[in-house]
C-alpha cells in the first residue's frame, strides 16, 4: 500500500510539473505576440494636418536621411517579395542596437535610413500605387501605421483607409519587406482638383503616430505621371501586397 501511495504521489507530481512547463510555454509565445495598435499612444491631432515635411521637422529637403549605425548592407533586391516578421518588439527607442537585459533582440523604428522604397503603379486595382519599403538594416524595424505620402505639391497628407488598420504592428526583418497602397484618383471622375506628377516624397511614422526622430522624407521615383485627385488615400502598412492593395 505504501509502494501506491509512492507511485500515485510521483505521478501527480509529474503531471504537475507538465502543467508548468506548459503554461510557461504559453506564456513565452503570448510575450512573442506583435505589439496591437490598441496599445500605443494616441497620434497627435495635428498631425494629419500637416505636410510631410511639417510634420517632420524638416525643410522639405529631397533625399534619405543620413545613415546611422543600423544601415547595414545594401540592399541586392527591388523589395518586392519576402515576409514579413510579427515579432512583438522589445524596444523601440533609438536606433540602437544588440539585445536588451534580458537577452531579447532590440528593434528599431522603420525610417528612410534603414530602409529602401519603391513605387510601382498597378493594373489592378485602376488607379493604385504599391509602395514597398525593404528593410536594408541589420535589425528588425517596425512600420508604424501608414506612410506620410506628398505627390507633387501636395500641402497635406492623403485620407486614410481606416479599415486596413491591422491589429498589430508590422514588424520587418532585414532583407524583408512591407507594403502600402495608395489610391491616386476615383475610378468614376467623382474627385476634384486632379493634376499630373511624377515626384512622391515619403516620411515616416513613430510609434507615437508623427514623424518626429524619423528624419526626412524620402523622395520615392516614379517611373510615370500618376493623376492625383481629392480622392487620393493610403493604406496602412501591411504585411502582403494583396492586403495593400484591396482598399
Amino acid at each position: 500500500m505504501r509502494t501506491l501511495n509512492f507511485r500515485r504521489a510521483a505521478r501527480t507530481s509529474a503531471l504537475g510539473a507538465v502543467a508548468l512547463i506548459a503554461s510557461l510555454s504559453l506564456t513565452a509565445c503570448q510575450g512573442d505576440d506583435p505589439e496591437p495598435y490598441d496599445a500605443l499612444p494616441s497620434a497627435s491631432a495635428d498631425s494629419a494636418s500637416k505636410t510631410p515635411a511639417e510634420s517632420a521637422g524638416s525643410s522639405g529637403d529631397k533625399g534619405t536621411a543620413a545613415p546611422d549605425a543600423d544601415q547595414g548592407k545594401d540592399s541586392t533586391g527591388s523589395g518586392s517579395g519576402g515576409g514579413t516578421s510579427t515579432t512583438k518588439p522589445k524596444d523601440d527607442s533609438g536606433n540602437g542596437g544588440g539585445s536588451n537585459d534580458s537577452g531579447d533582440a532590440v528593434t528599431v523604428t522603420c525610417t528612410g535610413a534603414n530602409t529602401k522604397l519603391s513605387a510601382t503603379e498597378v493594373s489592378r486595382p485602376v488607379n493604385h500605387v504599391l509602395l514597398t519599403m525593404t528593410n536594408t538594416g541589420s535589425k528588425a524595424c517596425n512600420a508604424y501605421y501608414y506612410p506620410y505620402l506628398k505627390f507633387g505639391e501636395a500641402q497635406s497628407v492623403p485620407n486614410t483607409f481606416e479599415d486596413s488598420k491591422p491589429q498589430a504592428v508590422v514588424t520587418i526583418n532585414p532583407g524583408e519587406s512591407a507594403y502600402a497602397g495608395a489610391m491616386t484618383s476615383s475610378a468614376d471622375g467623382s474627385g476634384s482638383n486632379g493634376y499630373s506628377t511624377k515626384d512622391l516624397e515619403v516620411s515616416f511614422q513613430n510609434r507615437d503616430g508623427n514623424s518626429d526622430n524619423t528624419g526626412s522624407s524620402v523622395s520615392v521615383p516614379l517611373s510615370k505621371s500618376v493623376h492625383v485627385d481629392s480622392s487620393l488615400s493610403v493604406s496602412y502598412w501591411q504585411m502582403s501586397m494583396d492586403d495593400a492593395l484591396a482598399y
